[in-house]
């Protein structure tokens, strides 16, 4: 719910933006041109690339934002994190480390949620070997490190929901755009053969629709390849965090179990 409500927040704040944007009139020469009263004189199918774009648009600062969010606490918790955990496995406290890394607390944790994993398989070999059903001294070990990898992967796909998608926008959004510019273009030409000539007047309108067009989906796919490029470094970083965290727990359990 509040992860919903930070994605919420910033299509709203990003629809403002947007709707200052389109607010403004530039002055030129001749007079003023108001882009509201612009996009209503479009046509239906340049109207149409122009919604498409703003939907992108509005999604994709939706997901970084939200992204963004999920990472700064992701990254806050685990800091807190790491020095507890390590603390309960120092005194040999497994059945704490257990709880600790399964709180509210720590829910939005890359590290809490593969050191659980291993934990809780090992905690679960443990119990079953005083039941009399133990396994080789390896066996525990493989089953552990399986355990981490299945959550290891888990994390790294959580962590890159919905990066794709800014991907897919600022890679398709210019050619949205440039849809949008084509439409633009042979709506100047249709002006040139209903005038029955060549003059500014006849070409202004089918121009100013395929200019606002290129520079919609410009507008819309270069913050989305910035965040996509930003958020997906920091997913790297995260992956090295939860590697180096595997390896050392795993160390822990060979220490342990000799």
């Amino acid at each position: 719910m509040e992860v919903a409500k930070v994605q919420r927040f910033g299509r709203i704040a990003w629809a403002g933006l947007w709707v200052s944007a389109l607010g403004v009139t530039p002055a030129y020469a001749q007079g003023e041109i108001d882009l509201i009263d612009m996009f209503q004189q479009m046509g239906v199918v340049a109207l149409g690339v122009a919604v498409i774009l703003f939907i992108m648009s509005f999604w994709s600062i939706g997901v970084a934002i939200e992204r963004i969010y999920t990472f700064n606490q992701a990254r806050s918790q685990s800091k807190a994190y790491a020095p507890r955990v390590a603390k309960h496995l120092k005194d040999g406290k497994l059945k704490e480390a257990i709880a600790l890394s399964s709180t509210k607390e720590f829910r939005y944790s890359h590290l809490a949620k593969v050191v659980s994993a291993g934990l809780q398989e090992y905690h679960f070999q443990q119990e079953a070997g005083a039941g009399g059903n133990a396994l080789a001294r390896e066996d525990v070990l493989d089953t552990v490190r399986r355990s981490i990898q299945r959550a290891t992967a888990l994390t790294a796909s959580d962590l890159k929901k919905g990066i794709n998608s800014l991907a897919t926008i600022g890679s398709t959004a210019p050619f949205v755009g440039l849809l949008g510019t084509v439409i633009g273009v042979i709506n100047a030409f249709a002006g040139i053969a209903t005038v029955g000539g060549a003059g500014i007047g006849a070409v202004s309108a089918g121009i100013s629709e395929a200019l606002i067009e290129t520079a919609l989906g410009l507008f819309v796919a270069i913050p989305a390849v910035w965040f996509y490029n930003y958020l997906t470094s920091r997913i790297e970083y995260f992956n090295v965090e939860m590697d180096n965290s595997t390896s050392e727990l795993v160390d822990y359990f060979i220490k342990r179990t000799s």
